[in-house]
């Protein structure tokens, strides 16, 4: 029987999932700028911090995920979570070295990945199923690219070579998702059937790492594996991407450029949701495979406006469109009553794989990078297209994995 989803959902999913997707945005793609202009930061730097965030957001979403299950609830959680989230966020505000700012952002990753990655992804889980799954995905992946907006418009008012800017972009954020938290004691709803889990915690806990449980959802575990290579691509350039395009492409007007791309990508995946219900996981992640790749080789092989637009807007639609489809596919692919417990074997494949091991190919690749001198004397380097190379490398083997899912599991067709 298909659930109903009303206005009251919807609203929430669009207030959580895109102010949980703003913050998650400051963190995966302006920390980097942050320690970059404020602390001259090298990549094993920007590499170093993105893997310690990835390591404690797997940790507490199967943590967090699984204790979610055994109270049987998502609202506290969300609700709590966003609220101490946010001042997390504000404390940025007097960071003042590399070494804090990665401490801080694994502080305000325990939170924010308790909030969003455990509890809200659960409580989306909980409240969807097979006949509405890609819809609520189609939304629901449409917000990153959302929250870059929002993010990019918002902080061309700021000078991000000062201190004071940076200061009040942190209160500025974190007040919002605390504010969110505080909504949603009045607007969440539990799903209906949701049960407390009656196993002992610790057999909660490591449900989800089973053999046994992964001999019987093979199906999910493939689809993860594919999903963390397919993150894996992204991660190769994505810690580096504001600052190719403002330093080593020169283009200060980049928000102008990606703006566009963002929205039109934006709509593209709202539809795309819709064609996975109707043509199912595999037909649906060819296409996104395609548009990575052409994206990669035109930011690859130029560097003026129109092909640099062009490659944004096919690399944005490809990795929104992925996000949307290996998001349905796995909740789809998720046991009825135990979406807690299958929160952090997700985020295994969704960031801690691909955190560890996209940022090390990256700042590998970027090793032997350019140097730029600051104007107070102290050197930064810039990164080069060589990482859209290994980013389509690894599209090369995203296609070997998805034709071993399509062969080796019965997936939803």
């Amino acid at each position: 029987m298909q659930k109903k989803l009303d206005k009251r959902f919807w609203a929430a999913v669009l207030i959580f999932g895109l102010m949980g997707q703003v913050a998650w945005v400051v963190e995966n793609m302006y920390f980097n700028v942050f320690i970059y202009k404020m602390f001259h930061a090298s990549a094993a730097d920007i590499s170093a911090m993105v893997m310690a965030s990835a390591v404690v957001a797997a940790v507490t979403t199967v943590i967090m995920g699984a204790v979610s299950d055994k109270v049987g609830r998502r609202k506290a959680f969300m609700s709590v979570g966003y609220l101490i989230w946010g001042v997390t966020i504000i404390a940025f505000a007097y960071v003042r070295s590399i070494f804090l700012t990665i401490v801080m952002d694994c502080v305000m990753t325990f939170f924010g990945s308790t909030a969003n990655d455990a509890a809200y992804n659960a409580w989306l889980t909980d409240r969807g199923d097979s006949s509405n799954r890609g819809r609520i995905e189609g939304v629901n992946s449409m917000m990153p690219l959302v929250s870059i907006l929002i993010v990019f418009g918002g902080f061309m008012g700021f000078d991000l070579d000062t201190h004071s800017a940076w200061k009040t972009i942190y209160y500025i954020i974190g007040a919002a998702t605390a504010v969110i938290g505080l909504m949603g004691f009045f607007l969440i709803e539990e799903a209906p059937g949701l049960k407390k889990s009656e196993a002992p915690f610790f057999q909660t806990l490591l449900y989800s790492f089973r053999p046994s449980t992964a001999r019987a959802n093979k199906r999910l575990y493939a689809v993860l594996l594919a999903f963390a290579v397919f993150g894996t691509s992204i991660q190769i350039f994505m810690p580096y991407l504001i600052i190719y395009y403002e330093k080593t492409l020169g283009m200060a007007n980049y928000v102008l450029i990606l703006a566009p791309a963002i929205v039109l990508s934006a709509v593209v995946t709202v539809f795309y949701g819709r064609a996975y219900d109707r043509l199912g996981f595999h037909r649906s992640i060819v296409p996104v495979m395609g548009m990575l790749a052409a994206g990669y080789l035109l930011l690859y092989f130029f560097r003026s406006t129109a092909p640099v637009f062009i490659g944004s807007l096919l690399m944005m639609a490809g990795y929104l469109t992925g996000m949307s489809v290996f998001g349905a596919q796995i909740r789809d692919s998720i046991p009825e009553n135990r979406s807690g417990q299958f929160q952090g074997v997700r985020i295994l494949g969704q960031v801690f794989v691909p955190g560890l091991i996209g940022p090390a190919i990256g700042a590998a690749v970027l090793k032997n990078a350019a140097m730029i001198t600051n104007g107070d004397g102290t050197t930064s380097f810039l990164p080069n297209a060589n990482i859209w190379i290994a980013a389509l490398a690894v599209v090369a083997v995203l296609a070997v994995v998805v034709a071993w899912v399509e062969k080796s599991t019965t997936v939803k067709q």
